[in-house]
């Protein structure tokens, strides 16, 4: 029996020379110590011994006990000091490591871009509700009770009277309640439409702006139009208008650029015509003008809207909008 004590001693001993962290040291002691271990399982055997040899066992048995915490408390400490040195140790000829730094969305870095170069032009920026008045979005835009933009395959309905905001531009009637002209701002925000694929998806975002005062031209409208593509695409981006329909605008023309994947030469992307359509634009209809209560034959003015993404796709010639909202890092970190 005095023997087996022994073997368990310096088992303990060779055992406690291997351990290098404190879990490692509290699983030895809970292997010796513990409810289970060598020690307490040899001292619950002590009944079984003759009564000659059961005291000179016992008194071996807690010597050995007591050596082994004293070692384990020995242990403790000096990985607790050697812990220690190595948090406080710095190798200063390490290179840096640079935390990882987010960034702006794409999407929201085209955003302020063209909220920019319209805050320039000195242009004011608005923003509205996602849900939205059937009245706003629809009828005091003129559009009549049986326009195509009502049907539901177009549009997300929460109520007879309330939708999911298909463009930006009720807050072009909101803004005229509140105001008398002369009024230029900028409306960026997300729209809602039934439809998805490639190039469309049901939530997107979009900018609206409208101007209106004496005197405004069709003129002005192109001038506007025509600096801002030259700011965002280079002054070297040709650009045409084409003869459109709005139920807000009239006359209304859609703005085309020259295509930015082949250089107006022709290519699948755009249709070998060499132009790409980027926003729609008319001069505000007269009938709007009644639900605000602007005098047509004083005021004069102009709208128009662009889809972010799309500008965000012809600028980095990106053919699938659904890359926009995958947040796959191999496509977010080139922005």
């Amino acid at each position: 029996m005095k023997e087996q004590l022994i073997d368990i001693k310096n088992q303990a001993i060779r055992e406690l020379d291997t351990i290098s962290d404190i879990t490692e040291l509290e699983a030895f002691r809970v292997a010796y110590l513990g409810k289970k271990g060598f020690i307490t399982s040899f001292l619950k055997k002590l009944g079984e011994l003759p009564a000659e040899g059961r005291r000179d066992a016992g008194k071996l048995a807690n010597q050995i006990k007591n050596e082994i915490t004293q070692l384990i408390d020995a242990a403790s400490k000096r990985l607790e000091t050697e812990r220690a040195q190595k948090a406080s140790y710095i190798d200063v000829s390490l290179p840096g490591r640079r935390p990882p730094r987010g960034h702006l969305h794409p999407i929201s870095q085209v955003n302020k871009e063209i909220c920019d170069i319209f805050v320039k032009m000195g242009y004011k920026i608005v923003t509205g509700p996602n849900v939205e008045l059937d009245y706003y979005n629809f009828e005091a835009l003129n559009f009549p009770k049986d326009h195509p933009a009502r049907d539901m395959q177009d549009t997300f309905y929460v109520s007879d009277k309330l939708v999911l905001r298909t463009q930006t531009s009720p807050m072009q009637v909101r803004v005229m309640e509140r105001q008398q002209p002369p009024v230029s701002i900028i409306s960026p925000g997300k729209v809602y439409r039934s439809d998805s694929d490639v190039s469309h998806t049901p939530m997107f975002h979009q900018v609206e702006g409208l101007l209106v005062d004496k005197g405004v031209t069709f003129g002005d409208l192109k001038g506007t139009l025509t600096h801002f593509v030259h700011e965002m695409f280079g002054k070297d981006t040709a650009l045409r208008f084409r003869p459109s329909f709005f139920p807000f605008t009239e006359p209304s023309a859609e703005v085309d650029i020259q295509c930015v994947i082949c250089q107006g030469k022709g290519c699948r992307t755009c249709s070998n015509t060499g132009w790409l359509e980027i926003l729609g634009s008319g001069m505000v209809d007269p009938a709007v003008y009644a639900y605000v209560d602007y005098d047509p034959e004083v005021y004069s003015g102009f709208a128009f809207g662009m889809g972010i993404e799309r500008v965000a796709m012809l600028k980095y010639g990106i053919d699938d909008i659904q890359l926009f909202f995958k947040n796959d890092m191999r496509f977010l970190s080139q922005f």
